[in-house]
């Protein structure tokens, strides 16, 4: 099974949305959560289920919330590397500045 680390800035970008989420409504935020949690376990198990969207970055989309995962595997090192989780309306280019 492969590694997962979540950048800084991916971390950043749960913690808000999952503070956005808390004050629509009470605990939505730990499902957000919850949810990136079980989309990222099956990335883990599955690395190359989705399709590469921009060079080499991966795009998983949540199944409740309309976020995607943004991430890169590298094969050597059987290590995924979540760049980013953001909402679908943002604009794509955004990780690209990580």
């Amino acid at each position: 099974m492969y590694k997962v680390i979540i950048l800084p800035l991916a971390k950043n970008d749960i913690k808000e949305a999952a503070l956005w989420y808390n004050k629509q409504q009470a605990r939505l935020g730990k499902r957000f959560t919850a949810e990136v949690r079980e989309k990222v376990h099956f990335i883990r198990q599955n690395p190359n289920a989705v399709n590469i969207r921009y060079n080499s970055v991966r795009t998983a989309v949540l199944d409740l919330f309309p976020f995607m995962v943004h991430y890169t595997v590298d094969e050597v090192k059987k290590t995924i590397i979540v760049s980013a989780v953001l909402h679908t309306s943002r604009n794509p280019d955004m990780w690209k500045k990580r």
